[in-house]
């Protein structure tokens, strides 16, 4: 490949992550902070719901963007406020922060065939997972409770870096690049939704894309490989570990989304060519909701985040894989109970697994 037609194939990929990035930064800074206001109100609701509507319960949290909504679903399990039907309903419904990825857009992706891809999944989710999370509870499927000292925050690397400039980066630097272009983009992604742009800053614009890509990527390794830390924390006792938190999740999400886009576009436009990965997606759909399943059970959200990625940019994608992956997924809710129960973790895990395959393929055969 021509130096300068690599160069310019690198940009145009920063750029649609960073595009993305906007929308992502949106979805999960307001669902971070809906989701901190309504925290003990959701955690308080358990007390009155019958045991009958703890499937509904967990469902509801499962559709909350991101992952929030199935930490709270293991703090209820814990706590024996929900039953094992309710968080197998929580993990079903769930998207993880793969949600984000469909509530963003690019020149590669439509905002309404997102949004209308957002609606079906969750929708489908949501009704499968109450439906097994009522089935397992009636037929007393219930696994051993998770020790009291289970943590609701995610596993914590007992090698934590303190490396200064590390944790200066992350707090200080790295936070309020991020935090600055993501207010900068919020009016033109908001305008896009609409077909609209702001003209004048064009230029300005792709460039914010691109530096948001690039602070983004190094964030995330900083966080994750330096000082070794994991996407959220228990301390959400003010706005700003909220926000915290909300950068660590754009971070990941967008480095996921970047990497996904290179890889992508560099087998369809540069390995494979258009044309002919077009035709093996058109024939090879029960492969690909295979791949997709398996993909979406693997442990966090870079799973789901990457089949998101495949949905908005790959021709012919299916529907039914995504719907396989999410079903799949448990998003980092799945986190603490391998911290303290890998046996229940794997079980539930497991269930969410053959459930995606069976919902893939049905969803598959009625031509979706």
């Amino acid at each position: 490949m021509d130096t300068s037609i690599f160069w310019q194939f690198i940009w145009d990929n920063l750029d649609a992550a960073g595009v993305i990035g906007g929308y992502v930064s949106i979805s999960i800074i307001a669902v971070g902070v809906i989701t901190f206001f309504s925290n003990k109100g959701l955690k308080q609701t358990s007390h009155i719901i019958p045991g009958w509507g703890q499937p509904f319960l967990g469902a509801l949290l499962g559709v909350i963007p991101g992952c929030g909504g199935t930490i709270i679903a293991s703090s209820l399990y814990k706590n024996k406020k929900i039953t094992f039907g309710g968080l197998l309903a929580a993990f079903i419904t769930t998207l993880g922060e793969g949600s984000f990825v469909l509530l963003g857009a690019s020149a590669e992706a439509d905002v309404a065939s997102n949004l209308k891809a957002f609606v079906v999944v969750n929708v489908v989710g949501a009704i499968i997972g109450i439906t097994f999370g009522l089935l397992v509870d009636f037929l007393g499927v219930k696994k051993q409770f998770i020790s009291t000292n289970f943590s609701t925050s995610m596993v914590t690397n007992s090698q934590s870096n303190n490396n200064v400039f590390a944790k200066f980066f992350t707090e200080k630097i790295g936070f309020f690049i991020i935090l600055s272009i993501a207010i900068f983009l919020a009016p033109g992604s908001v305008m896009a939704l609409w077909g609209g742009s702001i003209n004048l800053i064009e230029d300005i614009t792709i460039l914010s894309c691109v530096v948001l890509t690039i602070t983004s990527v190094i964030y995330y390794l900083t966080h994750r490989f330096i000082l070794n830390r994991d996407c959220h924390n228990d301390n959400h006792s003010s706005i700003r570990n909220v926000l915290h938190d909300a950068i660590t999740d754009i971070s990941m999400v967008i480095t996921y989304v970047f990497a996904g886009l290179i890889v992508a576009n560099f087998i369809i436009d540069i390995i494979v060519g258009p044309e002919k990965f077009n035709d093996w997606m058109s024939s090879s759909k029960v492969i690909v909701v295979i791949i997709a399943a398996l993909i979406g059970a693997t442990p966090g959200c870079g799973g789901m985040i990457a089949v998101a990625v495949a949905f908005i940019t790959l021709p012919n994608f299916p529907i039914a894989a995504l719907i396989a992956a999410s079903i799949a997924t448990s998003g980092d809710g799945i986190f603490p109970l391998f911290a303290e129960n890998k046996k229940e973790a794997i079980v539930i895990t497991g269930y969410s697994l053959i459930i995606a395959l069976v919902v893939g393929f049905g969803t598959l055969g009625l031509g979706f």
